[in-house]
């Protein structure tokens, strides 16, 4: 009986097998992570040509959105078609004791650092308005300010009483309105303080009548306007002993004009709420 050797099989005839390294890079086909060089350069040609024209049409579109603003007036303007109120000093709660320089000190001292830029040295570089009539200067590059020196506020202006009346509880609050460009109200504005009591609370307007005078409008913007400064009304409450040591709520409105002061949405449109407690 004859036998055959059996001969083992030359290397080339060896069955090849994979492994998981081949699905990272395979040395037979030279596919790296399954794909060949050219693939993966056919892949990030198109991704560098896609993601290069959206980059280009969103710079085109920010070019083309941009040739349509104003560096000076926004586009829209409709959205706040009223003005706010504020208050200085800084505060919608004014507590203090009128015997204590300490717990009123802030509140004088914020007063005089506000009413810096309406001191005489300030506002006599700026222009002398004609009463009443607005200060329009459209055809103008530079714009001008109209002049609102400090005085005008008399017992609130802190120089001839440095306390603003804190020190003797009768304290002067400063109101403004907030800067809309291109406001031109019609009407007279003026500000009224009302105390939110059944008995009345006697107050004193510096200017004369709370009043803010057309000249001080329109405002063209803090690149066009740099050094425009809003009108003030200073209100001088006319606390009584009767009245101290007692929380009074005041409201201010502006009044006389087309500026709307009763909007439930928003508190400060045209109006504004704070809380005055003297103590003694």
């Amino acid at each position: 009986m004859s036998t055959k050797e059996e001969t083992p099989a030359a290397d080339g005839d060896k069955p090849q097998t994979s492994s998981w390294k081949d699905s990272i890079y395979n040395p037979r086909t030279g596919e790296f992570i399954g794909r060949t060089a050219k693939s993966w350069a056919l892949i990030l040609l198109f991704y560098l040509v896609f993601y290069g024209f959206l980059a280009g049409m969103f710079t085109l579109t920010m070019w083309v959105m941009l040739q349509t603003l104003d560096d000076n007036i926004p586009t829209y303007r409709d959205r706040v078609a009223s003005p706010g109120l504020v208050i200085r000093p800084r505060s919608l709660d004014i507590v203090f004791n009128r015997t204590d320089p300490k717990q009123y000190g802030q509140y004088v001292q914020h007063l005089e650092n506000f009413l810096q830029q309406y001191n005489d040295t300030v506002q006599e570089k700026n222009e002398l308005c004609m009463v009443g009539e607005y200060y329009e200067q459209d055809d103008q590059e530079e714009k001008k300010v109209c002049q609102f020196k400090r005085n005008l506020l008399r017992q609130c202006s802190g120089l001839s009483d440095t306390t603003f009346g804190y020190a003797e509880g009768k304290p002067c609050v400063l109101v403004k309105m907030n800067r809309i460009i291109g406001l031109k109200p019609r009407g007279d504005p003026y500000i009224n303080c009302t105390a939110k009591r059944e008995s009345p609370l006697q107050m004193q307007y510096f200017p004369s009548e709370g009043r803010f005078d057309k000249m001080y409008f329109p405002y063209y913007g803090k690149n066009l306007h740099s050094t425009y400064v809003q009108p003030l009304v200073a209100v001088k409450l006319l606390l009584t002993k009767e009245d101290y040591n007692n929380e009074l709520t005041m409201e201010c409105k502006i009044e006389g004009s087309n500026l709307r002061n009763s909007d439930d949405r928003d508190k400060f449109l045209g109006r504004v709420t704070f809380r005055v407690k003297v103590v003694e």
